[in-house]
This record gives structure tokens, C-alpha cells and sequence, in this order.
């Protein structure tokens, strides 16, 4: 296996020229080569020792997708560090309680991130330089506990000594079994978990992992689309394309998918379902109203029509992967009839993540795939329909979770990684995913969210007894939504309400309707629930008093 920063150099010193990173800004398309790339990285390693950065140290990411947000990840793991790659939507509590969490020493940010940073870097013990790609720093910002740096001015101070061979690119070089990322992950005790994954844990997955299943070559233009602070878009997004010496395109926003596809014609999109559904709509809405088109599909002759498609999606679109959620297999076959090949694969962040996927000559649609060629998938204790624990063995399988001894113990045994999640598997290895034992909740974005923190959340209100957050869908939509269950405290109503036990449910239901909207509002968007229900009785238990969720449903 390599590591991140043998994947960077090997691809300068085989590709030097070739174009690596494209993106668009003010209206006009730029890009750097693979060597362009490689001196950034460098640079900003300098950057980080120049802050005090070594090997180990945690330093997060919080920007948006953009090249700034690869070199940096590339120049940090480079010489070690250990980088946390935050979602810069998350609420301020959030961003504390990871920051905090794992004692970090630096933040690189755009911006736009300053206001969350500023809020919070009171509360965090370790942390001691914020840089700051875009945003205004004033002299008063440089002389505190905080150290604020503008990202230019620093790169610069910094260039020249980057580029020297004793740079302390060349005297610190991390190996496998170095952590490169720590990835938060939202914990079922309402607390998010940081797993830690090793270089190894990511290189796995490429010539001896997900790369034995389809092919890259290296005219591919990957687009970039999800979030980088993803496990699936940072590996399959990312890594991929560095280990095939191949271009990736980075989208403005979601708004301009279409506009920008059809500017740096892809050949490979990474989705997760809603995209490809948006998509997959889109195209079908002006087939449908083509007669000639739409018979043509009828009788199997989708490729011809298939061209005029790809036409309007770049040209050369050939692949989509969907991962994140479970992908509709029909979606997945009418793509597969435009003479786009797309299937699904499996993971999790605990993976690295991609730890199953079905190999592009033998898809079997409705099923995630196949344990990678380096992997191993076993069902555990199936039950009389072959229904059990999925668990993966492998060297993509984290190397625990950060300072959370308890949380690792819990989630393997002996090798293997327990999931959570319920499926079977077919006499060839094939994988089906039938339901999560953990009760996650995963919506069209991909987004992981445990009820149980967000039931925490809403029971911190003393007007609320207890709460059951459930995923649940609308009529023709499978999508999942996040839905929650209330019990008002009506003993509290009694005791701070004078008479209130005499007046109507629809007064109780109205005042609780308040506290949920004011409990969650720390959260983040997606976790809020959109549906909420109200019993008057306390959910049925079990012995060990815990509710019996699966009584329960919106």
C-alpha cells in the first residue's frame, strides 16, 4: 500500500504537465497541473510548520469545495498531520464540540467560515492559528490568543523556504498506518465520533480495492459535485482521479451541475441518488415529450437516443456511481438504457469508506455489489431468510475512534467491523441492503442522521417527556424524511400551568410544536425533523426501559 503523499508525487513526477484540478471563477474556467498542484502542496506544508504543525498534529478544514481545500489536504498529509475535514454548514455547537474534541491546533477556513470560528474559539483550549482564505484580517485579529492569518499573505512568506530541500516537506514523510484524516461521524449517543483513517485505511481502496472493479483512464474527467469533507467524494472523488493521473472538474454549485457539465464534458460523475434523480428527471421530461424518443425507448433502442443525451450533459459522460443511499433501481436501469453505465456501491466513513461495490462488466442491479477484492463481507448471525448483521474485515476498516476506547470496543469483533446495518448475501458474493439495525436515518443527500441525537436534543425541553425521532416517506417518493413522536410532560403542564391539564390537547400540542422547533435549533438543518406526531401516552419499554422502536412509526 501507499500513502496519500506517494500517490501526489508519483503523479508529478509521471504527469507533470497534464492538467489535474479544473474550476471556474469570475465567469471563466482555470486549472492547475499535476506539478502546479504538487508545488501548492508544498508550500503550505511550509505553512503549517511555520504554525507550529508537526507530525500528528490535528489542523481541521472547513471551506467549501475548491482547489485551495485539496492542496491543503494534500500539503498537511503530506508531512503528517492529522486533518479534520469539517462541513462548514454545521451550527456553532457543533463545530465546538469537534474542534474540541480533537484537540486542534490550527483551522484552515474560508471566509465565510470566520463568524462560526469567532464565536467559538474561546472554547477551545488547543486551538491556536485560524487562516483565512478570503476574509478580511485586521491587525487587532493577529495579536491574540488565536492567531489570525490571511491565506495568500502566508503562502507567500512561505514560498521560498518550500521550495528549498531541506523544506520540512522532505524531512517529515508520514507511512501507512499514519492517521490522515479524523472524520466526525454523528454518534448514537448524541455525540458524534471521530474515526480514525489511516493512509492505508484510503490507498486500499484504489489497485487492490474499488480500481479492480471499473476502469479509469487518463483522459477521464471526474466531476466533482459532493462535498469533499465526505469519506465517499474524498475517496472515489479524489484519490481516484490523483492514483489515475486523471483530470477533476470542481462544479460552482448545485445550481449549475447542468451548465457546467455541458462547459468541461465529464465522463465520470460520483452522485448520490438525489443528484442522479434530479438529473435522470430532467432528461426524461423533454423525452417525453418526443413521441419518436420515447418509442425508441420502448423498444430497446435507448443508446441512439442515449447520444442526444450525453450530448446535453458534456458529450462523454460513460459513468455514474451512486453511493451515500439506496439508489432506486429503476433510475439506475433507465440511465443504463441512455447507454450510461451507473450502479451502486456500499460503505461507511468507518470504511474509509467504499468497502463493497458492483463490479462494472457484472452489475446486479438492487444490490450494492461485492466485497472489494482486498475486503471481506460475512452476515452475521442471519436469521431463517439469510437476514443478518452486515460486518467488513479489511484494511480499509478504520484504525478506531479517536480517544473513544469504549465506542471502538463496541463496534468490532475481534477483525471485523460491525456495521449496524441488516442485509443478505447472494451465492456469489453479491450484497443487499434490507434495513439499519442502528435506526439511522439516511436522507436523499446521503446525510446520516441517528434519532437518538436528535432525540436528546428535544428532550432537553422540560415540557417534553420523552420523544422517538423515525425516518419515514410520502406517497410515490421513497426518499427518507426525518419524523418525530412526541409525549408532552404533562405532570410539568400541571405544576407551571395553572389549570393547563383541564385545557385542550390542541393547546399542549401547540406549546410542545414550540419547544421542539426551539430544542433543535442548534442542529443542523437536515436533522431537524419535518413531521411531527403527539401521544398522550408514554411509548411502551422494555425491561431495561428502553422504548420498543419498532412499535413506533410515523
Amino acid at each position: 500500500m501507499a500513502t496519500i503523499r506517494t500517490l501526489l508525487l508519483d503523479a508529478a513526477a509521471k504527469s507533470s504537465d497534464r492538467t489535474f484540478l479544473r474550476w471556474k471563477s469570475n465567469k471563466v474556467w482555470h486549472s492547475w497541473t499535476f506539478n502546479e498542484v504538487y508545488k501548492r502542496t508544498r508550500i503550505v506544508s511550509e505553512v503549517a510548520h511555520k504554525l507550529g504543525a508537526k507530525h500528528g498534529t490535528t489542523v481541521a478544514l472547513m471551506m467549501e469545495n475548491r482547489p485551495e481545500w485539496i492542496i491543503t489536504y494534500l500539503g498537511l498529509s503530506s508531512i503528517g498531520c492529522c486533518v479534520v475535514p469539517i462541513d462548514a454548514r454545521l451550527q456553532e455547537g457543533e463545530v465546538s464540540y469537534i474542534l474540541r474534541d480533537a484537540q486542534v491546533h490550527a483551522v484552515f477556513a474560508s471566509g465565510r467560515i470566520w463568524p462560526t470560528l469567532n464565536a467559538v474559539m474561546d472554547t477551545l483550549p488547543d486551538l491556536r492559528h485560524i487562516v483565512l482564505l478570503d476574509g478580511v484580517v485586521s491587525k487587532d485579529m493577529k495579536d491574540g490568543r488565536v492567531r489570525i492569518h490571511d491565506f495568500t499573505q502566508i503562502n507567500d512568506e512561505c514560498q521560498e523556504k518550500a521550495m528549498q530541500p531541506d523544506a520540512f516537506f522532505d524531512r517529515s514523510v508520514p507511512v501507512e498506518t499514519d492517521v490522515t484524516s479524523i472524520i466526525y461521524t454523528s454518534g448514537t449517543t448524541g455525540r458524534p465520533k471521530g474515526a480514525m483513517l489511516t493512509h492505508g485505511n484510503f490507498t486500499a481502496q484504489l489497485d487492490e480495492g474499488a480500481l479492480k472493479y471499473f476502469k479509469v483512464y487518463e483522459d477521464d474527467n471526474f466531476l466533482l459535485v459532493l462535498p469533499l469533507h465526505h469519506a465517499f467524494a474524498f475517496s472515489a472523488n479524489l484519490l481516484v482521479p490523483l492514483r489515475c493521473r486523471c483530470e477533476i472538474s470542481i462544479v460552482e454549485n448545485l445550481r449549475t451541475v447542468a451548465e457546467n457539465m455541458k462547459e468541461v464534458s465529464p465522463t465520470i460523475l460520483l452522485a448520490v441518488p438525489l443528484l442522479a434523480e434530479k438529473m435522470l428527471n430532467a432528461v426524461m421530461t423533454k423525452l417525453n415529450k418526443n413521441k419518436i424518443a420515447v418509442f425508441m425507448l420502448k423498444c430497446g433502442l435507448g443508446k441512439i437516443i442515449g447520444n442526444k443525451v450525453r450530448k446535453g450533459l458534456g458529450g462523454r459522460l460513460r459513468l455514474i456511481i451512486c453511493g451515500g443511499a439506496a439508489s432506486d433501481k429503476e433510475m439506475l436501469k433507465s440511465y443504463r438504457k441512455l447507454g450510461i453505465s451507473s450502479f451502486e456501491g456500499y460503505g461507511l466513513t468507518e470504511t474509509a469508506p467504499i468497502c463493497a461495490l458492483n463490479p462494472e462488466n457484472s452489475v446486479k442491479l438492487g444490490t450494492v455489489g461485492k466485497a472489494l477484492p482486498n475486503c471481506e463481507i460475512r452476515i452475521y448471525n442471519p436469521n431463517e431468510e439469510g437476514v443478518g448483521e452486515i460486518q467488513v474485515k479489511g484494511p480499509v476498516v478504520m484504525k478506531g475512534y479517536f480517544r473513544n476506547e469504549a465506542a471502538t470496543a463496541a463496534c468490532m469483533d475481534g477483525e471485523w467491523f460491525m456495521t449496524g446495518d441488516l442485509g443478505h448475501k447472494d451465492s456469489e458474493g453479491y450484497v443487499t441492503i434490507t434495513g439499519r439495525k442502528k435506526c439511522m436515518i439516511v436522507n436523499r443527500e446521503g446525510k446520516n442522521i441517528y434519532p437518538e441525537e436528535v432525540e436528546q436534543a428535544i428532550n432537553n425541553s422540560p415540557w417534553i417527556l420523552e420523544s422517538l425521532v423515525v425516518g419515514y416517506t410520502e406517497e410515490g417518493d421513497s426518499a427518507e424524511r426525518v419524523g418525530a413522536i412526541i409525549v408532552p410532560n404533562l405532570d410539568y403542564f400541571a405544576a407551571h400551568r395553572d389549570g393547563f391539564q383541564a385545557r385542550s390537547d390542541e393547546e399542549i400540542i401547540a406549546k410542545c410544536r414550540e419547544e421542539v422547533q426551539k430544542m433543535v435549533g442548534e442542529l443542523s438543518t437536515y436533522k431537524r425533523p419535518r413531521k411531527l406526531a403527539f401521544r398522550m401516552e408514554p411509548f411502551e419499554k422494555t425491561t431495561t426501559l428502553k422504548i420498543k422502536r419498532f412499535l413506533y412509526s410515523m
